[in-house]
């Protein structure tokens, strides 16, 4: 299973997030919690998007500190 960093941060009322290794793919959320989970649905949805346009998914490049 290939992981993905995702960062969360705090925006104006909610949270977002991104994944640097997939561009474009982003979430929100009304807790740190929620917006996590919605990451997750967005990674998997944003992959399936990526198989069925023949778009070469590339290994992951972000580092954790």
């Amino acid at each position: 299973m290939v992981k993905y960093t995702i960062i969360v941060e705090k925006a104006e009322g909610n949270y977002s997030a991104y994944c640097p290794d997939l561009p474009g793919c982003v979430a929100t959320g009304n807790t740190v919690d929620e917006t996590i989970k919605n990451m997750h649905e967005a990674i998997r949805f944003h992959l399936e998007g990526l198989k069925a346009e023949n778009i070469p998914i590339h290994q992951t490049k972000s580092t954790v500190f």
